[in-house]
Parts: structure tokens; sequence; C-alpha cells
């Protein structure tokens, strides 16, 4: 989301599955889109990252030609256009990238060019634009999800490690020091899931893939102060790729997602005070007055072990 409350949508594949450059604007005032200035590389699979002055830095993802991308480039609000900024280190896709409360963005792990997970990890400047290499993670891994802590570290979770097997394995970075920390691991790997910083200061993780492609309902909650996973409430419906958004009241609401071979389209909210997920309200259909059945939507099939299925020519890492 920009400053203005508009909603910036970068890149990402089309409908034939090919990396797309172009970029719209979403306005919750009148409920349209718009298009904007397009990406200068086509990408998917990348972050974006709001920075501090207002300007959203992109970096990474897959390119046109299905590999992972080193290049990064920066959208400013005020011009509707893009301009490229300093590459990174290590190409790469599926990683996480970070805002740091020093104004730095820290990229760590995703899939490198050897189509691999990949255990680097860098920090972009904006005063510079220029990104330098800081500590390695533990275990390499892509598909993972990186979390803020309000005392500036970032928890890295899960995700698939080199081979395809879904980690347990969880760490903390410090940018004090530069350097990685491993924590208390998950009671399961999965990958493809969310995280979710709750205003209690525990950090809420939900669904995912695991190392045979199977979708989870099981959820977990991380204590910082113990450094301890315990499970929570587990949902209603399985999903994986879903989104999480912790909302004012301090429950979360999940949506959409896969469960193979399902697209779903449920949603359900997290109570905090009582760990277990409950399926939101679904209106009523008032039927006209001449109601004709319609044909729900076959799912398209997707297979199982992989957690982002597209078209692509080249091997790239996925679970066994």
């Amino acid at each position: 989301m920009l400053p203005d409350g508009k909603v910036l949508v970068a890149g990402g594949s089309d409908s034939s599955g090919n990396a797309s450059p172009t970029v719209e604007l979403y306005d919750p005032v009148t409920g349209t889109w718009t298009d904007t200035g397009s990406l200068n590389t086509e990408r998917t699979e990348h972050t974006a990252t709001l920075l501090a002055n207002g300007t959203v830095l992109v970096a990474g993802g897959t390119d046109s030609s299905f590999m992972p991308s080193a290049t990064a480039e920066l959208y400013d609000p005020a011009s509707g256009g893009w301009t490229v900024t300093g590459d990174l280190n290590t190409a790469r896709n599926l990683h996480t990238a970070t805002l740091l409360p020093n104004g730095t963005v820290l990229v760590a792990g995703g899939a490198d060019s050897s189509q691999s997970a990949s255990a680097s990890a860098e920090l972009y400047d904006p005063a510079s634009g220029t990104w330098t290499v800081t500590g390695n993670l533990n275990t390499a891994r892509y598909g993972h999800t990186a979390t803020l802590f309000s005392n500036g570290l970032v928890l890295a979770a899960g995700g698939y490690e080199v081979g395809g097997t879904s980690s347990v394995t969880t760490e903390l970075y410090d940018s004090a020091t530069g350097a990685w920390t491993l924590t208390g691991s998950l009671n399961t790997g999965r990958g493809g899931h969310t995280s979710t910083l709750l205003s209690n200061g525990a950090t809420l993780i939900a669904g995912g893939f695991d190392s045979t492609g199977f979708t989870l309902a099981s959820a977990e909650l991380y204590d910082a102060e113990s450094g301890a996973w315990t499970f929570t409430g587990s949902f209603n419906d399985a999903r994986a790729r879903h989104t999480a958004v912790l909302l004012p009241s301090g429950m979360v609401l999940a949506a959409g997602g896969s469960d193979f071979p399902t697209i779903n389209t449920s949603a359900e909210l997290y109570k905090g005070s009582t760990p277990s997920p409950t399926p939101t309200a679904t209106p009523t259909v008032t039927p006209t007055a001449t109601p004709k059945p319609t044909a729900s939507p076959t799912p398209t099939a997707t297979p199982r072990a992989i957690p982002r299925p597209r078209p692509t020519p080249h091997q790239r890492p996925t679970p066994p």
C-alpha cells in the first residue's frame, strides 16, 4: 500500500504463465484499477517493499526466460515511472524482503540461478542504491517467511531446503551484528505458509505445504522469549499460498489459497484469545424469480508437489 492509500500491483504471471511487466494501481475510494508505468524487467515471484521515502523497491524474481533475476527497480508514485537501481549480488526468486528500522532492506534466501535453495542474504541501501552482502542464513531456503519484530530482529521460518524438503528450522537476523542465529524448530516443516506478528508479540504461522505437497491445516505460535513453537488451533480448511492479515481487532483473517485439487474460496478468522480459527459468515443468497443453476468452475489440476506451478522449460527446485 502506498502512502496515499492506493495499492500497487506489479508484475506476476500473465494468463499464459509468462512473467509480466504490467503494473496497476487500485483506488479504494473509487473501487477502480488504473494502469501505471510498466516495469523495466518482466518478473514474477519477486518482492515489493515500500521504502521510507515513499518509493517502492522491486527486487529479483523470475524473468521472461524463466530464470532468477538479479535486477531491481524503484517505483515513484509521483511520476508513475520505474527507475533501474543496483543489481542484487545474487540472482534469486521466492526470497523474502524486509524493511529494517534503519531504512535498509534485507533480502534473504530464495532459489538462485543454479535452481537451488540459497543461504545468501544482502542489504539494500536506498541512499546509495547499492546492495551489500550480509551474513548467510544457517539453512538455505526458499518459499519461507520473514517477520520483523519490534526489537529489530527478523525471524525467517520454514520454506524449502536444498532438495525440496520442507524445513522445520527457524532463525533470527540481528542487523547490529549482521548474523543469523538458530532458534526453536517448527513442529511441522512447511513452505508456502503465512506468518503474522500478533498484537501480543507472538508470531502465528499457518498452513502451507509439507515435503510431499500435502496441504496443511495446522498452525503454530512462536514465543520470542522462549524461542519455542507450540501448536494452536488448525484451519477449518487446509490452505497454502493464501493471505493472512492482522485486523485492528487483533484477529487474523486468512483467505483463499490452494488445497489441491481445489482453489480455496473460503476465509476464516483466528482469535488470539481463543486459539481456534472460525469460518467467516457466508452471505445468504436470495434467489431471483426464475433462478437458474450455475455450473461451478472446475479447478485446474496442479501437481501437488509443486508449491507454485507454472510453465517453465527449466528444472527448478520443488519438494519431492
